[in-house]
């Protein structure tokens, strides 16, 4: 593959010693473009807030070293065939965009699809040391989800990460991994065939580092904001005290405003006393079947593709249960008295309410289902493949807009 050379002044800023990704984005903004901070002097840098004058002094090294060094990054990412994406392309993730320090520069081993087939990512946690019990959870929700067009995303590690990841790749749907090393020193080494297997299945290999950094605990932490900021949501299977899947599950929920889940494990285990403590505490929600996931990301997915997580936790203050009564009505309630004419206007009126907030695949897949039909009608009807139609038809019956009647679907 050839990389696009427009990627290279974001990569010298990222390969640079002493900036890191809010610091990058802090210097881009207080001097107002890319090639404003690589040709900054150090008088210039100093202005940027959180860069003293020793610090200074270092990146404006790192600067001016830094045009050879990327550029033989990137004629080794050419030849492993890994894709540098660059934040301010159309193909970075949105949802990674969103977050507080998202990194200038995604390595990309595989194919994403932010915008269609990995439009609705749900991450699956949890420890290495995991119980059987973990291990079949893991395999169950995440082969469950990635049957409905979810991808999973995950940390390519042993344990939980490896079931999440095997049982969707065995249930034909798409898997992330997201890896604390560089691409070219895949860590664990065992784990080789599986990561071959992700990029064959069309899933992707993910990492914000270089290509030859090796796998030490610092990278690890920095690598969980990538897997809670990659996805709509992170579900933790089975986390014991110390767990490092915590971290994603804190980072998910304080920083990136996403949904956190956690499946119960046996109470006396020391394998799920981290996941029981974060129900116990109110940080996740306690989910023992994939529907229960699959309900509860609907709101998020439609909130967090429109705009920032602040936005969505702003729409949510400020409309109540009202609003989301109205999008979502209760079938069967029959308080007060029973007016057709008004009832119907109010059901035409909830009804594009509801449809206004679908995707334009998604209002192209209602429109198609005239009438009650299979998939591989619905398919030749759209003609989406099954992958993407899969995630389009899981939109809509979390939408409460398409009900499965035994094998055919229909509007609801």
């Amino acid at each position: 593959m050839s990389n696009d050379p427009c990627v290279l002044p974001l990569l010298r800023l990222s390969l640079t010693p002493g900036l890191g990704s809010v610091l990058i984005a802090r210097a881009i903004h207080t001097l107002g473009s890319v090639t404003a901070v690589l040709e900054a002097s150090e008088g210039e840098l100093r202005r940027i807030k959180g860069i003293g004058e020793e610090k200074a002094r270092l990146i404006a090294a790192g600067l001016t070293a830094s045009l050879a060094r990327a550029e033989q990054e990137f004629a080794s990412a050419d030849a492993l065939g890994v894709a540098l994406i660059g934040i301010d392309e159309a193909a970075y993730p949105p949802l990674l965009k969103q977050t507080p320090d998202p990194p200038p520069v995604l390595y990309v081993l595989g194919s994403i699809f932010p915008e269609s087939d990995d439009r609705y990512p749900i991450a699956i946690v949890g420890s290495r040391e995991c119980t059987p019990y973990g291990r079949e959870q893991a395999a169950r929700f995440a082969g469950h989800l990635a049957q409905h067009g979810l991808t999973i995303v995950s940390g390519g590690a042993r344990g939980i990460d490896s079931s999440a990841h095997q049982a969707a790749l065995h249930a034909g749907g798409r898997t992330i991994a997201v890896l604390g090393c560089g691409l070219a020193n895949r860590y664990p080494p065992d784990n080789g065939k599986l990561f071959d297997a992700i990029v064959a299945g069309s899933g992707a290999l993910v990492s914000e580092l270089p290509l030859a950094t090796p796998p030490t605990a610092d990278n690890f932490p920095a690598r969980n904001r990538l897997i809670s900021g990659l996805s709509l949501g992170v579900l933790v299977v089975e986390a014991a005290k110390r767990s490092g899947s915590l971290i994603t599950a804190r980072l998910a929920a304080e920083d990136h405003g996403r949904e956190v889940f956690a499946v119960p494990g046996r109470v006396d285990s020391p394998a799920s006393e981290g996941s029981l403590h974060l129900v116990k505490q109110g940080g996740a929600l306690m989910v023992t079947h994939p529907a229960d996931i699959l309900e509860a990301l609907e709101s998020p997915a439609r909130h967090l593709h429109g705009g920032s997580h602040e936005a969505r936790y702003t729409m949510r203050r400020e409309s109540g249960s009202a609003a989301t009564d109205e999008l979502f009505p209760t079938s069967g309630a029959t308080e007060g008295p029973s007016n057709g004419a008004a009832t119907g206007a109010k059901s035409e009126r909830v009804t594009r309410r509801r449809d206004a907030g679908l995707q334009d695949d998604q209002q192209r897949v209602l429109a198609a289902l005239t009438e009650p039909m299979s998939m591989d009608e619905l398919a030749r009807a759209t003609g989406y493949d099954p992958a993407s139609l899969r995630a389009h038809i899981t939109m809509l019956e979390m939408s409460r807009l398409v009900a499965r009647r035994g094998s055919r679907l229909a509007r609801v």
